[in-house]
């Protein structure tokens, strides 16, 4: 297994659901959850990256390690940035998303493999399939295009790739589409040159940070996991990871 370091970003300010990350679940902050699995994935270490003091405290009442970091970063990328900026360049850092309480830990190590072991790529991510039409037209459902090699071609909101001549009352052909899964490895020495890159209008019109690097000319690695993981963007989606904790299903 590849030694890195987990960093979650954790910012206060959440536009469909404010102070997320401190979000009760059973009687524990929601980015509290996202450190703990982490931690079970073997990370050398886990940081609590956020720009809010309740949140810092949060996180080191439980154990964990916590950086405060500027309040006008435009992404989760350029905060850990910020946290990274003196370690060893070579370092693998995994950004978990502070909202992402019932992530896989099996797949924090698998993109952070990913990484380690592919000298030609700057940054891993994660995908999953896509079985379902409604799925693929749902603009909240990130839609990711490779290349034979695993590599991104495109992260977008809209159908794509579009399947012109395809029966949407039939399903999904097989392995045609992927749902981007919004968990990030990079090396260290990388994140000071992304904090330098300009925003990409593509970044901007689609508002997904992965299009930065694309734009300049970077390679982004994407594994295959089964399913993804419930993230969560809505007190609807709350309440559901709530009630996967008292014992539901998710």
């Amino acid at each position: 297994m590849p030694e890195f370091i987990a960093v979650i970003p954790a910012r206060y300010a959440s536009t469909r659901l404010p102070a997320k990350a401190l979000a009760d679940i059973e009687g524990t902050p929601m980015v509290v959850h996202v450190a703990r699995r982490a931690s079970e994935s073997g990370a050398r270490e886990v940081w609590i990256a956020t720009d809010h003091d309740d949140i810092a405290s949060a996180a080191k009442a439980h154990g964990f390690n916590a950086k405060m970091t500027s309040a006008s970063h435009a992404s989760g990328t350029d905060r850990i940035a910020e946290v990274a900026k003196d370690w060893d360049p070579d370092t693998v850092v995994v950004n978990v998303q502070g909202d992402e309480p019932l992530i896989a830990p099996s797949l924090i190590v698998d993109v952070a493999r990913a990484l380690a072991g592919d000298a030609d790529i700057q940054m891993a991510t994660a995908c999953c399939p896509i079985t379902d039409w409604s799925d693929m037209q749902n603009p909240n459902i990130v839609k990711v295009v490779m290349d034979e090699k695993g590599r991104a071609l495109y992260f977008g909101r809209g159908e794509i790739p579009y399947a012109r001549d395809a029966s949407r009352s039939e399903p999904v052909p097989e392995g045609l589409a992927h749902r981007h899964i919004g968990i990030y490895a990079y090396r260290a020495g990388f994140l000071e040159t992304y904090s330098t890159l300009a925003p990409a209008p593509i970044e901007r019109h689609e508002a997904l940070e992965q299009l930065r690097l694309l734009w300049h000319g970077y390679k982004i690695g994407v594994i295959r996991a089964a399913v993804p993981h419930a993230g969560v963007d809505t007190f609807e989606d709350l309440e559901r990871v709530r009630h996967f904790f008292r014992g539901g299903k998710s």
